[in-house]
């Protein structure tokens, strides 16, 4: 069967990675691991235009749910995988049959089989064995492949799975003819450092792909995810702002731009639709985007510190990576209690007044003041009032 997607991408590594050159690809789960964010429900109609969203900003593959729950959840996976989407329609299961023939009866291409393969997860809540771990995921791999769907093999708690049996488990799914592996972890307890490591090991031992899954329990989940790809990872499994269990899982957005501006590597999605796509999201999602949030928020391009804004101004390029407008934002010069004269003046240009070196002089102490007394930036008309004060008192 064809690899999910249709955009293929190179990546020039940097010389500590062990391959030369490595494909990434982005397995979004926004509709499997962002719905399960505690206390979030997506309606069906939301799912279905969230994956024709993620269709149109180019990821190459949509984790729609997990059929096995029936129901909503089942009818709704059907639904998207009959869409005509370009991208491949991927859903979670357990690793038992019964799950994975329901998955395939929606009409999805690709499965993903999920079994833990640490010892704390095994011992304690499948309260099974090792043998028997690697005999389940023989079984449901043979009987994915032998439906002829592609087949991604989940490794719960991997970062916290001892290496070779890790090694021993991926083996066990590639001679059933798994397509990949998927990396979890599940609750986020690398860094980029041991994580390039185990993954760098676990290619070498295996061949297989893999797929990044990182959570961002110590804020680390994109970086996670790209010390992965140093490592040779060909897939980052993402969520549209990154929703995900406890505090989430790496951010489809900055997974994106980090790759682009980081590393030089552009994945082509339409990266203007991301503040859309966010909104909608995080709106079904019953959330908001928080203004400080990387790539997306609106404080990325907002500028109040007279330095900063006075950069800005001459080049935007001095405090800004990238521009606005290709995440769908637009830049924001802020009057507060750090403005300066500078971009006190810009602020009045567009309000059609010009003002002299020593009007600013006279008049940015005076919108310092009214920031601090307020304790926030001011609005167009509180620095109208602000003006107009002065010039009566001026005269």
């Amino acid at each position: 069967m064809a690899e999910p997607g249709d955009h293929r991408m190179v990546f020039d590594a940097p010389n500590d990675s062990r391959l030369g050159t490595v494909e990434v690809k982005i397995d979004d789960t926004t509709l499997r691991d962002g719905e399960q964010t505690a206390g979030v429900v997506f309606a069906n109609r939301e799912k279905v235009r969230i994956a024709r969203l993620l269709d149109e900003v180019g990821v190459h593959q949509i984790e729609a749910g997990i059929p096995a729950m029936g129901g909503d959840e089942r009818d709704v996976i059907e639904e998207i995988a009959h869409l005509g989407l370009k991208a491949s329609v991927l859903a979670w299961n357990r690793a038992n049959v019964a799950d994975i023939k329901t998955s395939i009866e929606t009409g999805v291409d690709a499965v993903a089989i999920s079994l833990a393969t640490s010892d704390i997860h095994i011992a304690t809540k499948l309260m099974k064995d090792r043998e028997w771990v690697l005999n389940s995921i023989r079984e449901a791999v043979a009987y994915a492949k032998g439906e002829g769907v592609y087949v991604s093999v989940n490794a719960e708690d991997a970062s916290r799975t001892e290496l070779a049996f890790l090694i021993e488990y991926a083996k066990a799914a590639q001679a059933e003819g798994a397509d990949r592996i998927r990396f979890c972890d599940t609750i986020g307890v690398l860094d980029p450092f041991r994580t390039f490591k185990v993954v760098r090991e676990l290619i070498e031992a295996t061949g297989l792909e893999v797929e990044m899954h990182t959570h961002n329990d110590f804020g680390m989940a994109v970086a996670n995810a790209l010390a992965g790809i140093h490592a040779g990872a060909t897939w980052v499994n993402v969520t549209v702002g990154g929703l995900g269990e406890r505090a989430g899982n790496a951010a489809l957005e900055e997974v994106v731009m980090a790759l682009k501006y980081i590393e030089d590597f552009d994945l082509c999605m339409d990266t203007q639709r991301f503040r859309e796509i966010a909104e909608y999201v995080m709106g079904a999602a019953g959330r908001k985007i928080p203004k400080w949030k990387s790539v997306i928020g609106t404080n990325m391009f907002a500028h109040e510190s007279g330095i900063h804004a006075d950069g800005v101004i001459k080049n935007p390029k001095t405090y800004e990576v990238f521009s606005p407008e290709e995440v769908g934002l637009v830049r924001q010069i802020v009057i507060g209690k750090h403005s300066g004269s500078k971009a006190l003046e810009l602020k009045f240009r567009e309000y059609g007044i010009d003002l002299t070196k020593e009007q600013l002089a006279e008049l940015l102490p005076l919108v310092r003041q009214m920031a601090v007394e307020l304790k926030r930036a001011l609005f167009d008309k509180e620095l109208m009032y602000v003006y107009q004060d002065w010039k009566g008192d001026s005269k």
